[in-house]
């Protein structure tokens, strides 16, 4: 009769156990570290321009706007649309941005 069989086919009772708790503990550590990568972007700022320089754009890594700054050239009452589109270019440029750096700190977690 060998020992450490047991009725068990050789694999040890409490074996499929413990590789399950490792996997939960992985799990965890990395669902611990997508958080923290996650609260570090957010607290991140990203400026962009727009326009040669006539619209600026201030973004959190959260996706919120912190400011927008136009230069006086850039306000012309004849051409509001002009401004508009340059202030579109500027914010969706700096969302472009906070998902190029989200990806750079979270590359292996899935829909990142």
């Amino acid at each position: 009769m060998s020992r450490g069989r047991g009725g068990y086919g050789g694999f040890g009772m409490g074996g499929g156990m413990g590789n399950m708790q490792q996997l939960m503990k992985q799990a965890q550590k990395m669902q611990k570290q997508m958080e923290e990568a996650q609260a570090n972007l957010a607290e991140q700022e990203f400026t962009v321009t727009s326009g040669g320089g006539a619209v600026t754009v201030t973004i959190t890594g959260a996706k919120e706007i912190k400011s927008i700054k136009l230069t006086e050239e850039v306000v012309d009452p004849e051409d509001i649309e002009m401004l508009q589109d340059l202030i579109v270019a500027g914010v969706n440029e700096a969302l472009k941005k906070v998902d190029e750096e989200q990806k750079k700190v979270m590359p292996n977690i899935p829909g990142m």
